[in-house]
């Protein structure tokens, strides 16, 4: 995919919107773990409706379906119209394939970089076939350090699936970026990078490794319980991020939780956007 650029820098504010896991399946009633998942995704993209207005893009980062190919038609459905570029990458429930050929064409970006203003957005597949875990392979390192490299004056906000931290969760953190400290020597050798942003653990995070914060974002479904020992699910609602992205280099960011009544409809199935 061609780099998506505007032909200057300006000292706009960038604002994006990021949802991620959203495990679609094509039979618009499949749920995960008791949650329909067409429906809670429905409901967060009508309680990000504002937010996504605003926006120069959304970020879709990963697990965009849950095994199901069939599941990246509904997915085409709901954010097309949604007059926004929508900037993909897999997780490790997605068929890359698949997921390719399903999101070919406008408004759908899928790797590379995306620039607006004074960011580059760089979109990351550290997915492992047939494996939970996931690493980046040696070409993705070395790509993620040529885009690192020309971008310019741009900040930079790298988005990957895995979670390149613990999240102090031993079994989540048996499934994450196998290879992170190859990840973060690359990032540690360019001044201009000032986020990570991930999807996977369906959690919020928020900290910062060597200066450069590092996000995590919950799913749009269902939750995984935070420092749980063996796998937990949690009852926190849907939720999404909103980022605001500064000329110099600032993150301002928020995770929105869907409210409880937009949940509530959600899980019923009851939920309109």
């Amino acid at each position: 995919m061609p780099l998506k650029t505007l032909n200057r820098l300006t000292n706009s504010p960038i604002n994006l919107v990021q949802v991620t896991d959203t495990h679609l399946f094509g039979d618009p009633e499949g749920s995960l773990r008791g949650v329909p998942t067409l429906p809670a995704l429905r409901a967060t993209l009508a309680a990000a409706r504002d937010e996504i207005a605003q926006s120069e893009a959304i970020l879709v980062t990963g697990d965009l379906v849950q095994d199901d190919n069939k599941g990246y038609a509904p997915f085409r459905r709901e954010f097309a119209g949604l007059g926004k570029p929508v900037l993909c990458l897999p997780g490790n429930h997605d068929d890359v394939p698949a997921m390719r050929s399903a999101l070919a064409g406008e408004p759908f970006h899928l790797d590379g970089a995306f620039d607006r203003g004074s960011w580059r957005v760089l979109l990351l597949d550290s997915t492992i076939v047939h494996r939970t875990g996931g690493a980046l392979s040696a070409e993705s390192l070395a790509r993620l350090d040529r885009d690192l490299a020309d971008a310019g004056d741009r900040h930079v906000l790298v988005c990957l699936h895995h979670h390149p931290v613990s999240m102090r969760s031993r079994w989540l953190d048996t499934i994450g970026l196998a290879n992170s400290d190859a990840f973060f020597e690359v990032l540690k050798r360019h001044s201009n990078v000032r986020a990570v942003l991930f999807g996977h653990v369906h959690q919020a995070l928020d900290m910062v490794v060597d200066g450069i914060r590092v996000l995590g974002t919950p799913s749009t479904c269902q939750q995984f319980r935070p420092l749980s020992p063996g796998f937990a699910t949690d009852d926190a609602p849907p939720a999404f991020r909103k980022l605001r992205l500064h000329a110099d280099g600032r993150v301002d960011t928020e995770v929105v939780w869907v409210e409880a009544e937009i949940s509530r409809a959600a899980l019923s199935g009851n939920t309109a956007a």
